[in-house]
């Protein structure tokens, strides 16, 4: 079974139960990592941002 995390709602679904696909993220293997998806999502951002940093700056 998969889990979602509706943005739009702010809760967990589970697979056959999703509101439309475009207010989701996922899919998650358990419903503890769809409720930790906007953290998730947050961490990896700025884990991309600082490497673009680094990689403007000419640090590889």
């Amino acid at each position: 079974m998969a889990f979602w995390y509706n943005v739009s709602s702010g809760q967990v679904e589970e697979d056959g139960g999703t509101e439309p696909k475009g207010d989701l993220m996922g899919p998650y293997d358990s419903r503890e990592q769809a409720e930790g998806a906007l953290a998730a999502a947050k961490n990896k951002t700025e884990q991309w941002d600082a490497e673009d940093r680094a990689w403007n700056e000419g640090e590889d």
